[in-house]
């Protein structure tokens, strides 16, 4: 018999280290504040956002929470907080709620959100 799919709240509960549980749960909090038409799901075995498409990831690691946003290399950076060297995606390494300030952090998901929905358009 198939085992049925974790929810987030059971992934959190299950497969997040206790001592950054905080972290995802303020960024669970950002997204549904920010994004709240965003639909919180379960893919490819973490956490992800999906409006039009994939917007945001949320991966825990066993020293910190990689917060993923799909199409970050489009994204003004004024806080100067993405990383990565893909084509497509950047993300911010969080090690505690503060370790990033909340207000850059709605800045990078609001543009997440801008930008599928200026994708939804021209499709």
């Amino acid at each position: 018999m198939p085992v049925p799919p974790l929810t987030v709240d059971e992934f959190v509960k299950t497969r997040v280290k206790p001592e950054l549980r905080p972290v995802v749960e303020m960024l669970r909090g950002l997204m549904r504040e920010t994004a709240p038409k965003a639909d919180e799901v379960i893919a490819w075995g973490i956490p992800m956002y999906k409006a039009g498409k994939y917007i945001v990831v949320i991966s825990p690691t066993k020293r910190d929470v990689t917060f993923v946003f799909t199409h970050g290399t489009e994204f003004e950076d004024r806080f100067g907080l993405l990383r990565g060297k893909g084509k497509v995606s950047r993300h911010i390494k969080l090690k505690t709620v503060d370790s990033v300030g909340r207000a850059a952090l709605r800045y990078y998901i609001r543009q997440a959100v801008r930008r599928d929905r200026e994708a939804a358009r021209a499709r």
